[in-house]
């Protein structure tokens, strides 16, 4: 199986016609054709369902996404090669859940492109699971995770920052003249959670066994979506603080968690990395940073 090939497997797939294919490729019709059976022949497989849209099988899709991800390390390599024989440059990939201690990670790349402005950064939202996927594959250079998780089989560094768990909910709801929110204020109310917090430990020991019998109406992996709910009335959300913002013009209210829970954080990367000059001066300088923050946290007063 060749590259190209895998290229006009994916140009026929997005433009779900064999002809529109050809002419975005500049190849002919009947040539295209050829390269695709063959391709369906090594694999002993149909990959498209032809007529009058060409769409793909099951077998296509998986094919799809696996081509994809492969056209995107290759790119990706690429870059980090040029970027090697240039001017140090390239890009950098982080994959992330929703957090304000991104600020941080947002000084190390700020300081870094004003000595290195042809370094670029891209930025990949998600929760744990994605994030881990795409570091384990060589997608994101660094990925962003909220403790508790298993860090075994990384290396990272621990950022100085914790984020809070509470409750977001309009400011004209009664339980917003509450200073915090306990076990017992969420047992009747309708939950829209995160996805993955009420399989954690640390939330079940925080209900104290409780788990089971709060309502949880809707769940959430991006938080942005469930504060559109929380605006309409269906729900209170479960999250953290610092994500959504609750000024003075805004409709919503965050309240934390009584006993306060919280969540660590930190950025890692696989281990033996070769990383790229781009992303290597990043560590670096994150490392700095970081450093910093520690330096002055611990500083005395004048």
């Amino acid at each position: 199986m060749e590259l190209r090939t895998l290229r006009y497997f994916l140009a026929v797939a997005k433009e779900q016609s064999i002809t529109h294919a050809a002419e975005s490729l500049h190849l002919t019709q009947p040539n295209l054709s050829r390269q695709l059976k063959e391709l369906e022949d090594e694999l002993g497989t149909s990959l498209f369902h032809r007529g009058r849209r060409v769409t793909l099988t099951e077998e296509g899709l998986i094919l799809r996404k696996r081509a994809q991800e492969i056209m995107e390390l290759l790119d990706k390599a690429k870059s980090e090669i040029t970027a090697s024989i240039e001017s140090v440059g390239g890009n950098v990939s982080i994959g992330c859940a929703e957090t304000d201690a991104m600020r941080i990670l947002m000084q190390a790349m700020k300081t870094l492109r004003t000595t290195h402005p042809d370094i670029h950064f891209h930025i990949t939202s998600g929760h744990e699971e994605v994030v881990a996927e795409r570091l384990d594959r060589g997608l994101l250079d660094f990925g962003v995770f909220m403790e508790p998780t298993d860090m075994q089989k990384y290396d990272f560094i621990q950022l100085p920052a914790a984020d809070t768990w509470g409750i977001l909910m309009r400011k004209d709801d009664p339980l917003a003249e509450h200073i915090s929110i306990t076990p017992k204020d969420l047992m009747t109310l309708p939950l829209i959670s995160s996805n993955q917090v009420l399989f954690q430990n640390q939330f079940s020991g925080w209900l104290g066994g409780t788990d089971k019998r709060v309502n949880i109406i809707a769940t959430y992996n991006l938080l942005f979506n469930a504060s559109l709910m929380v605006e309409e009335g269906i729900g209170y959300a479960l999250c953290l603080d610092r994500i959504i913002p609750t000024t003075a013009d805004r409709p919503l209210c965050f309240r934390p968690l009584e006993p306060k829970v919280e969540a660590g954080i930190c950025i890692g990367w696989k281990k033996y990395s070769k990383f790229s000059k781009a992303s290597e001066l990043f560590l670096d300088t994150l490392h700095q940073v970081v450093h910093e923050l520690r330096e002055s946290e611990t500083a005395e007063p004048l």
